[in-house]
């Protein structure tokens, strides 16, 4: 008998080339099955983070090589200043909107397209479901969610918006399968510029899991900014064992990945959040 003592492994930031931003930790107008946050009762919570607190990030960071911001958080698209944050970072980069497609109406779509129209970087959408069948998919997230993200992205299609499909694999799919049934919806609904992303969801917690690091984490490559603090990942957003620092002006460039969202990363071996 041997006694063995189990010690998680440290990623290092490589380069901040990903800077996330969560709007909104709680608020959000949807409850999905499958979330990972742990949400309230109530769908009110005032938690918006403030626009001064991003153009203090985005100044602290200005020498940083940032290839994308990431507008993430329960749902990004209620926060008040939502328009106004989005034109600020577009200014710096490319933007991704992490979003349940809810907002993503006609109208809502073209007025986007009129604020990218603005300068030369890009707005990309990043958008989810658990299945290509749509009884199976709403299950896991919430009713109706598979008929209104398909909409947004045949509409977001319509305006030449480029978009991410990320299928969290909750049914545990053969990937090969998952690619040729969006595929045939994609070409049934005329959606183009929509690429597909498959990602593990929540497996259980091994040490098993950590035994060949991940190749391309989003705690190697990026940091996310909330209101309390910067953390490592959207997953460790606002949980003590992800937090990085106070601010970017110094913050911590390694994590300790002891959490079981770091066991869904490792076993993953890709990024869970970015689009690259």
């Amino acid at each position: 008998m041997t006694n063995s003592i189990y010690t998680a492994p440290v990623y290092k930031l490589e380069e901040l080339n990903n800077l996330f931003i969560e709007l909104t930790a709680k608020n959000c107008n949807q409850r999905c099955g499958n979330c990972y946050i742990d949400f309230p009762m109530s769908r009110n919570i005032k938690d918006f983070i403030s626009l001064d607190r991003i153009k203090e990030a985005l100044a602290d960071t200005k020498f940083e090589n940032i290839y994308c911001i990431y507008l993430t958080g329960a749902e990004p698209m209620t926060h008040p200043d939502f328009n106004s944050i989005l034109r600020l970072c577009l200014k710096r980069c490319n933007v991704c909107i992490c979003t349940n497609a809810s907002y993503l109406n006609e109208k809502k779509v073209r007025f986007l397209k009129k604020v990218e129209d603005e300068g030369i970087n890009q707005i990309f959408f990043k958008l989810s479901l658990a299945h290509y069948n749509e009884i199976e998919s709403d299950k896991a997230r919430y009713r109706g969610n598979f008929r209104q993200t398909i909409f947004a992205l045949k509409t977001l299609s319509r305006y030449n918006f480029t978009s991410v499909l990320s299928v969290q694999n909750f049914y545990k799919l053969d990937k090969k399968e998952i690619f040729e049934h969006f595929n045939r919806i994609f070409k049934e609904q005329d959606i183009v510029n929509t690429d597909i992303q498959i990602t593990l969801s929540h497996p259980d917690f091994t040490d098993e899991n950590f035994s060949k690091p991940s190749s391309k984490t989003d705690c190697q490559y990026g940091r996310i900014l909330c209101q309390n603090g910067v953390y490592a990942c959207p997953f460790l957003a606002n949980d003590y064992r992800g937090r990085c620092g106070s601010s970017f002006k110094d913050f911590s460039k390694s994590i300790t990945a002891e959490t079981d969202f770091c066991a869904t990363c490792s076993k993953n071996n890709n990024s869970m959040f970015t689009i690259g």
